[in-house]
């Protein structure tokens, strides 16, 4: 059945299977070492009075079977575990069904989590990954070629994350058609990284070349990557190339990798296939059936895209087997930061002695330089962004976060880099205030080593002791 595989791509297959692996693994990880705050038993949203009151059809998971922190830990170090392995390449030395089995447990178990996750998994990239993962199911091993269908459905998802990303903004905010977006969005963007200082402040001129570039790559490549070869090639890698412009200017997570690990599917690398046996009629007809299925759900996002009302980031069914995509079709020309501090005088006076919690990854300290954390994800430190924006992202949680720092909740202290705080000394109250941001001008930094510029805006949270908070559910 040579119409059925692609020979020539199966580097391809490898390159992409052991990033996809790769990006298993930091998912799990990041999984494992934050889950116990934010939905443990004990968390700020726990995933058993998730599973009380949201039914299993509408958001499957083991943990609706059963829940508790050991099991958690359980299935999230398990797909570390099954990550690694498929990293090493285990799934080459197995037979085809049981490489596909082994394929198909991340998924199931990382399915599992972002289902009962709630607004700490509601991100783009969790539902990215499980539709790439799914479609690396049926991508098969070394005992068959790569067949046709699953790499043009690759293709379909990568088109899908570009051309969605690209009208959500030309539809979105004007500064994208006036090419004026990245003189605000390097400063206001959720996570800055130890460069996007210095993008923000590349010449004006240069970023509207970015914007300009970037419409081009999201609104024009995405097309040739059903081209004929060499041109599928050059649109993948220069998506590939935009991408790491944006790994450079900020921390998104896994986003842009998991574009990079799409693109890196389109690719035809110069390589001699090796020899495969032909493929199993059984294979063919589940990867056949399989396609045909998501092809037909393919429809919703395809409609949503064309769409005046386009969403972005929206599953279409309860296992994220296809879903819409896009982000930043607003940009924020102000950064707000929510400050949060706590102190142990027995009043809570303005003048009192508080202290400032410090988190890893959003910006505090207006002296301390951001660092590079993506591809790992600091799921509350990208709330924090939303909080700033408005009260009403934080309403289901950020109670529960003041409580647990009032107890000085060692789980949650985790996520932090720094309390101010001993373990045996937990502050009496706790505040919250939002700041404006900015990123101070090259003078400034030379004359203060301060890479932000902050000043009080209002009050965010007054000053709350224990009894006052959050009760927990």
């Amino acid at each position: 059945m040579e119409w059925f595989v692609a020979s020539d791509y199966w580097l391809a297959r490898l390159v992409f299977q052991r990033s996809l692996a790769g990006l298993y693994l930091v998912a799990f990880l990041a999984a494992a070492l934050q889950f116990r705050a934010l939905i443990g038993e004990r968390g700020m949203l726990p995933v058993p009075r998730f599973t009380a009151r949201v039914p299993a059809r509408r958001s499957p998971s083991l943990f609706h079977l059963h829940y508790s922190d050991r099991f958690f830990a359980l299935c999230a170090w398990a797909g570390c575990a099954v990550s690694a392995a498929l990293l090493a390449g285990l799934d080459s030395l197995l037979p085809l069904w049981g490489g596909m089995l082994l394929w198909l447990v991340p998924w199931a178990l990382y399915l599992s989590i972002v289902n009962v996750g709630q607004t700490w998994y509601s991100f783009g990239w969790e539902s990215l990954l499980l539709e790439v993962g799914f479609l690396a199911v049926l991508l098969g091993n070394d005992e068959v070629g790569p067949p046709v269908v699953v790499l043009f459905l690759l293709r379909w998802i990568l088109f899908r994350v570009e051309f969605g990303a690209g009208l959500i903004k030309m539809r979105g905010d004007a500064c994208w058609r006036k090419l004026t977006c990245l003189d605000h969005h390097h400063e206001t963007q959720p996570m800055p990284g130890p460069l996007s200082w210095f993008f923000h402040h590349l010449p004006k001129p240069l970023h509207r070349v970015e914007v300009a570039a970037n419409h081009v790559t999201q609104l024009v490549v995405p097309f040739l990557l059903f081209a004929p070869q060499p041109v599928a090639t050059a649109a993948a890698a220069l998506m590939i190339v935009t991408q790491l412009w944006l790994v450079l200017s900020g921390n998104f997570a896994w986003l842009n990798w998991i574009t990079i690990v799409l693109a890196l599917s389109a690719i035809a690398f110069p390589a001699d296939p090796p020899d495969v046996p032909g493929a199993p009629l059984w294979y063919v007809v589940v990867v056949l059936a399989v396609s045909a299925l998501l092809l037909g759900l393919s429809y919703r996002p395809g409609r949503n895209m064309l769409s005046r009302r386009q969403v972005m980031n929206r599953s279409f069914d309860p296992l994220h087997l296809v879903n819409t995509y896009g982000a930043f079709g607003s940009v924020s020309r102000v950064r707000y930061e929510v400050v949060i501090e706590g102190t142990a005088d027995e009043t809570a006076r303005e003048d009192g002695d508080w202290r400032e919690y410090e988190f890893k990854g959003k910006p505090g300290d207006p002296r301390r330089w951001p660092r590079q954390f993506a591809p790992y994800h600091l799921r509350l430190d990208w709330l924090m962004w939303f909080a700033a924006l408005s009260p009403a992202y934080a309403g289901p949680w950020f109670g529960a976060l003041v409580e647990r720092l009032l107890e000085n909740d060692r789980d949650t202290l985790r996520l932090l880099r720094r309390s101010p705080f001993p373990p045996d000394a937990p502050p009496r109250y706790v505040r919250a205030r939002l700041f404006r941001y900015r990123y101070t001008t090259w003078r400034e930094l030379r004359e203060t080593g301060a890479c932000w510029e902050r000043t009080y805006v209002r009050e965010f949270l007054p000053p709350t002791r224990l009894a006052q908070a959050v009760q927990r559910p």
